[in-house]
């Protein structure tokens, strides 16, 4: 058990790290950060279901987690090489491409949350 929580601390102060560096050196992450927390404030503050509001919360941090996977994909792929390869660009655009539609998914929550309110 002393094990567990050993590498249990080891495994948050990674983590905490990855967010750190994350929020310190990507402009993206911190825009969907700050998106998020206003999404969150307006879904707790807006008289919806709570179904939509979590609905909300969750795919408001899956757009955090998906922008956490594409920034560890670039890096990598950029760590291994930095000349021009088509296969690295498709790696990185398809990275992209996931944040953009988990956006495009918690969009569409909020679509319908408002609409939910007429």
């Amino acid at each position: 058990m002393k094990n567990f929580f050993s590498r249990l601390k080891d495994r948050t102060r990674w983590s905490w790290q990855g967010l750190a560096v994350s929020w310190r050196e990507e402009y993206s992450f911190r825009c969907w950060v700050w998106a998020n927390l206003i999404s969150a404030a307006l879904a707790i503050l807006l008289p919806l279901s709570d179904g939509l509001r979590a609905l909300i919360l969750v795919l408001g941090l899956f757009v955090l987690i998906a922008e956490l996977f594409n920034t560890a994909i670039e890096r990598a792929v950029d760590h291994t090489s930095t000349d021009h390869n088509i296969l690295a660009g498709q790696a990185k655009d398809t990275a992209s491409a996931a944040v953009s539609l988990t956006a495009v998914a918690a969009g569409v929550a909020w679509v319908v949350a408002l609409l939910s309110l007429f």
